[in-house]
């Protein structure tokens, strides 16, 4: 079967849906399909890192278009970079064969609506994998207007292909009710959360004493926020908290990873002159579990209009970590969901936004006591694990009658399927 995934970020970029879309291509290649992606030239989160424009890698065809790399400093750069990547891959699909399946997640807004038409127009069936609603997001962000005319254009453009696809897959509960609401048959849809990262994530002492010496925390209370920063997960109530602990040379908070906000992050702690707030750069795989151990409480933070639109998957690799959580958001959400059947205190301690004097209580409470490492936790995270879920999906894609059979074969194919 010949499989097309779409979609901006992908090996050896390291944001959570290159991660994400690559253990799906490996899988897939590796049960025997032609896999081909096509993904951005350009890191997504440095687009001053380029790749290979065109790869051959664990048997997965990858061609990588260009895009202006404008960055993200400013709205119009990263609408410009979307547009640029979005115009090349319509041109780049003009000379991409028919494809079995097409499968398409949501960087950037659109590709969705892209994959969508290059199935009508081509045959195939299509797989929509929604990490994010748009134009729900930029909307709850304040960026657009609920009642523009762009606004409006865009959820035409989204409803298509949501109402185009074969199966939707959504992370949460609350994403599917959004999704639903637009009109979506529910058998249409299936909650997949986006999988740990088994073989990268683990408890490991070395690597935690290795990092903390690395990074000057040894011997300190590690706050650690570590992912994307985006607007979608604020983290005023937290570097309020650091602001407030500044004088308390045992804690120390740590931003490991990208994204808008973090620039805003660095300029928060240089403007305040706080030496407890040290950032860092996305930590690459292979250190991953190092990083994640170096923390001592690790927060997850939620916005509140943005429950159901994005999804917070950091909390899988925490949970395999077994580092207590910090929660701050929306008291009903996919990660008071998570978190529900551990005891409060013990493992994960939950805040709403604006809550500084709480989640300093909770902070400081949490360096009172002894380090932990639930194994509680570990083992609820087993239910977010790569081999348990990465295979409802790719069985979902595989599974699909072959759109490019003839009829008789595709009779004999769905006989064969309702024997089995």
């Amino acid at each position: 079967m010949r499989v097309l995934l779409l979609n901006q970020c992908f090996y050896p970029d390291v944001v959570s849906t290159a991660q994400h879309l690559t253990d799906l291509a490996v899988e897939l290649a590796a049960q025997g399909h032609e896999v081909t992606v096509v993904a951005s030239n350009r890191g997504y989160d440095n687009p001053d890192v380029r790749f290979l424009a065109r790869e051959r890698w664990k048997g997965i065809d990858i061609i990588r278009i260009p895009t202006l790399g404008l960055g993200k400093k400013a709205k119009w750069r990263r609408a410009a970079d979307f547009a640029s990547f979005l115009a090349c891959c319509i041109l780049r699909l003009l000379f991409v064969p028919r494809q079995n399946a097409v499968v398409a997640l949501t960087s950037p807004p659109l590709i969705s609506f892209i994959g969508a038409l290059f199935t009508k127009l081509r045959g195939g069936h299509f797989y929509f994998w929604v990490m994010d609603l748009n134009p729900d997001e930029a909307v709850a962000a304040g960026w657009l207007r609920e009642d523009s005319l762009t606004t409006r254009c865009l959820l035409s453009l989204l409803r298509y292909s949501l109402c185009r696809a074969r199966k939707v897959f959504v992370l949460d509960r609350f994403m599917k009710a959004r999704v639903l609401a637009k009109g979506v048959a529910e058998e249409n849809l299936v909650v997949v959360a986006p999988w740990s990262h088994d073989d990268a994530t683990r408890y490991d002492e070395e690597g935690r004493e290795a990092f903390r010496a690395e990074h000057d925390l040894a011997g300190k209370f590690v706050v650690m926020y570590s992912g994307n920063h985006s607007p979608c997960h604020p983290l005023d109530t937290i570097l309020a908290a650091a602001e407030r602990l500044v004088s308390r040379e045992d804690i120390a908070f740590c931003f490991a990873g990208g994204g808008s906000e973090h620039k805003k992050v660095r300029e928060f702690a240089a403007s305040r002159g706080l030496s407890n707030i040290k950032c860092l750069p996305y930590q690459p795989l292979d250190k991953l579990s190092a990083s994640l151990s170096a923390a001592d409480m690790h927060a997850v933070v939620m916005g509140d209009p943005f429950k159901g639109i994005v999804h917070p998957c950091k909390v899988y690799n925490i949970l395999s970590i077994g580092v207590p959580l910090l929660y701050v958001g929306p008291v009903e959400s996919h990660i008071t969901d998570v978190v529900s059947g551990l005891k409060e205190g013990d493992y994960a301690r939950v805040a709403l936004h604006g809550e500084t004097e709480k989640v300093i209580a909770h902070i400081l409470a949490a360096a009172a006591e002894p380090a932990r490492n639930s194994a509680e936790a570990r083992s609820l995270a087993d239910y977010f694990a790569r081999e348990r879920l990465l295979p409802r999906m790719t069985a979902e894609i595989a599974f699909a009658p072959d759109a490019l059979m003839t009829g008789g074969t595709r009779a004999a194919a769905r006989s064969e399927a309702e024997l089995l």
